[in-house]
């Protein structure tokens, strides 16, 4: 058994080990060198685990501790390295490819009960005539309402390969019996641009939440449908964008700024120096720009916003960024794992590095976002320090930035703690706001399109009564979550402005959504001031 098991196990182990003897294959004697001092370690290793598996004193899950081992491995390098199970491939894989195959809808488990919150447009569900409200009861025949079901089992159910069909039983409001659909699986788009619209008439509003190979069609088509002659300025949103293909960050770099401007280098230690240059087919290189980022814009975000900073190509507004610089490539194992193996760091064209210090161990790297916060870096610029071996210039107007951990923003903009209540916390992270304005919604799409017929209409005149907000606390407190009359009243304003959000997002579109956050968001309101302000913009950029 002990050789089988090490036949078996080990070759995780002497993949990881190997990969950095593979990355680049121009320095073969070194090469040969190293892989002797790696293979003793690895026979070492491999030692171990044939004693372990022939003499342990108790049974042993063997695959659970050779992914428990490489995960530490992994670990000890850096925080970014990393293993990824087979299973997990696959779903991490969706997003950043734009796609994945399933029925198309977005939907909420609500009471028991599967409910659709919309199809999603241009998907299998809609044209079948799946609609907003509908309750899936059954599907392909077997009962999926008060059993328990849980939003991964609602998944499993309805992904499934393009071509193959399901079936589902709905129930509607005001009609009566069940409604029988079979549905053709496709194809479904997952959209890394949340939402686009004008704020003004000469200003554009363009939200990201992630960098994937679709994203520039994205970005162009809702360019498409921008008043583009009319717009003198964009603000790019990339707050809590977590990053994802470099080449989609690096291409939208492109629109921005003229041909043969550096957006990005990599190097490493087998991994020479790598640059990324813009070309001439921008459309948007008169514009003005303001790029919105705070603590929750990592890896890609930050390239984006590091070239754009270090050209003085447009104003960056917000909070420190998270800190993500270091390049990984994946690596497949034997059973199609993987491993995500850092070969690289990112460097701004300033020669900035975009990755925080990891030096003090990944428990402490996790924790770091946190720090800020306890520090008062997320509420006050005054509490940011940068030792001045940090300090670099930008490369057209020679303005003082800092590398070293995350891009520093031109302009700092705190953190909005106006109604950071537990109460409130408690509300939407427990699910109460979504379950009920789902539930309401449902019962008075009707009404709210006869009176609201545009999203503008909507936006403009739609509010809250206090008798909404009454029941809404009466459901929280069906949850045990309850709150004193001062607190609710401090929450009240946000939970307010949430809601609206939400009724119009599931009415229309996300767009709608974000421009009603909007409204009372600090970080937008003074991209708004900026971009409107010609001199101040400007000063700013020339760094007077």
């Amino acid at each position: 058994m002990g050789i089988i098991f090490i036949f078996k196990t080990m070759r995780k182990i002497f993949y990881i080990i190997l990969f950095s003897l593979t990355v680049q294959t121009a320095f073969l004697p070194k090469l040969f060198c190293q892989a002797q001092m790696f293979n003793e370690q690895a026979f070492k290793l491999n030692k171990l685990l044939n004693l372990i598996s022939n003499y342990y004193v108790d049974t042993v899950n063997e695959n659970k501790l050779v992914e428990d081992a490489i995960r530490q491995l992994l670990r000890e390098l850096d925080p970014h390295s990393v293993y990824i199970t087979k299973d997990e491939v696959k779903k991490m894989n969706e997003p950043l490819m734009g796609d994945f195959e399933g029925v198309g809808i977005y939907f909420n488990v609500l009471d028991d009960t599967i409910i659709v919150i919309s199809p999603i447009s241009g998907g299998p569900s809609e044209k079948v005539g799946i609609m907003a409200g509908d309750r899936i009861v059954r599907i392909n025949g077997e009962k999926v309402a008060g059993i328990g079901i849980t939003t991964n089992m609602v998944r499993k159910k309805l992904l499934g390969p393009k071509g193959t069909k399901v079936n589902v039983d709905i129930l509607r409001r005001n009609v009566s019996g069940l409604l029988h659909f079979t549905i053709t699986r496709d194809k479904i788009p997952i959209y890394s641009l949340d939402a686009s619209y004008m704020v003004n008439d000469k200003t554009g509003y363009i939200k990201i939440n992630r960098f994937s190979v679709k994203t520039l069609d994205e970005f162009h088509k809702a360019l498409d449908e921008l008043p583009l002659d009319k717009m003198k300025g964009l603000i790019l949103d990339l707050r809590d964008n977590g990053g994802g293909v470099l080449t989609a960050a690096t291409d939208l770099v492109d629109e921005f700024m003229p041909e043969g401007r550096m957006i990005v280098y990599m190097q490493g230690e087998h991994l020479k120096r790598q640059e990324f240059y813009t070309t001439a087919r921008g459309r948007l290189k008169n514009v003005r720009l303001v790029v919105l980022v705070n603590e929750g814009s990592a890896s890609a975000s930050e390239i984006f916003s590091g070239a754009i900073q270090d050209w003085d190509r447009g104003l960056i507004v917000g909070r420190r960024t998270f800190g993500k610089g270091l390049v990984q490539k994946p690596f497949y194992l034997p059973d199609y794992s993987m491993v995500r193996l850092t070969i690289a760091r990112y460097y701004t064209p300033s020669g900035r590095l975009i990755q925080k210090s990891y030096k003090n161990g990944y428990d402490n790297y996790m924790m770091e976002l946190n720090n800020r916060y306890m520090h008062g870096e997320l509420l006050s610029a005054d509490s940011i320090h940068f030792p001045d071996s940090l300090r670099f210039y930008t490369l057209k107007d020679h303005r003082l930035v800092y590398g070293g951990g995350g891009i520093m923003p031109d302009v700092f903009v705190p953190a909005d703690t106006s109604a950071n209540t537990s109460y409130l916390h408690q509300m939407i992270g427990q699910g109460v706001v979504t379950s009920f304005v789902l539930e309401w919604e449902d019962a008075h799409r009707k009404q709210i399109l006869g009176k609201y017929p545009t999203v503008d209409a909507f936006i403009k005149n739609f509010r809250l009564s206090d008798d909404f907000m009454h029941n809404m606390r009466i459901a929280g407190e069906e949850k045990k979550i309850k709150a004193e009359e001062e607190t609710f009243k401090q929450s009240a304003p946000k939970l307010r402005l949430l809601i609206r959000a939400l009724i119009a997002r599931n009415i229309w579109n996300s767009s709608a959504y974000f421009r009603i956050v909007n409204e009372e968001s600090p970080d937008f309101l003074k991209a708004v001031d900026l971009i409107n302000n010609d001199q101040i913009y400007q000063k700013i950029l020339e760094g007077k």
